[in-house]
């Protein structure tokens, strides 16, 4: 797996490579760049970039004094951006929503495109009734270590309110051990979780950022899960109507991570939304 070396460590990604237009693949909480092996392989013409970000399932741990805070990791993924030159970037998020406040922090010059799909918007970080739950863990000393621990049975994985609220399909237990490992066994991966995690800005502040999201004035398409758990319905028609050019498509049959639940449908919508012949290569 390539690597890159930034301000607050390794990160590793995958590339597909070729000189296609750019997408770039963001992940959630807990997760890594895996949870999109269903998407990118129906996108051939494309290069896919996948960073494994380090928010819990990333395999090497950043520097003990990064800056791992919301607007800490805004700032990261502007500097990934721009350490590959990538340009006239469609940054696609699922899950975790904080990369679009490149905006609000006016470091979005290197997006063409946004596509948000099921993801954090507004205040609504960490995501629902089961994110202010894991939040509430882990200040509990040793509380996310014993989280993770159980995480590792199948019946806890599928609870409803645990992680049986991300997916209508079951995730392959060989992909979720590989999401939660890191995290288990390595106490500096836990700390950098740690350190996103216990820093959520006020609710106040996230709607002043939120707010900010009109300046950006490329496409933008939001695809919001209608069975969704954790990311509220109305989120994603008032996404749209921020944007000055954006189109709002509603999933039947999925929770958040669509890619696991929709895959080729969302495959679809993105070779719909980035066509090849219009986009230059990064």
């Amino acid at each position: 797996m390539p690597e890159v070396e930034l301000s607050a460590g390794t990160i590793e990604y995958d590339d597909t490579g070729g000189g296609g237009p750019v997408i770039v693949f963001l992940h959630g909480l807990t997760i890594d760049n895996t949870v999109w092996r269903k998407v990118v392989p129906g996108l051939g013409e494309y290069r896919c970039v996948l960073p494994n970000w380090p928010l819990g399932a990333h395999k090497k741990p950043m520097k003990p004094d990064a800056d791992l805070s919301l607007r800490g990791h805004v700032r990261l993924l502007a500097e990934f951006l721009e350490k590959l030159d990538l340009r006239d970037v469609t940054l696609v998020l699922n899950d975790w929503g904080g990369a679009q406040f490149l905006i609000s922090e006016g470091l979005a010059d290197r997006l063409a495109r946004l596509v948000l799909v099921a993801c954090e918007a507004f205040d609504n970080y960490p995501p629902g009734f089961s994110g202010r739950m894991l939040v509430r863990v882990a200040r509990i000393p040793g509380g996310l270590k014993a989280m993770l621990h159980l995480l590792k049975f199948r019946f806890v994985q599928r609870a409803p309110g645990s992680w049986g609220w991300m997916s209508k399909t079951p995730v392959p237990p060989e992909v979720v051990d590989g999401w939660f490992r890191p995290a288990r066994e390595n106490p500096a991966i836990m700390r950098d979780m740690l350190k996103y995690g216990l820093h959520t800005p006020p609710k106040e502040t996230l709607l002043a950022w939120s707010d900010r999201l009109g300046e950006f004035t490329g496409p933008v398409l939001v695809v919001w899960a209608a069975e969704d758990k954790l990311m509220p319905r109305e989120h994603g028609p008032r996404l749209a109507r921020l944007f000055p050019d954006a189109r709002l498509v509603e999933v039947p049959g999925s929770y958040t991570l669509v890619p696991e639940d929709q895959p080729e449908l969302l495959t679809n919508l993105l070779r719909e939304f980035v066509p090849v012949a219009s986009r230059r290569s990064g």
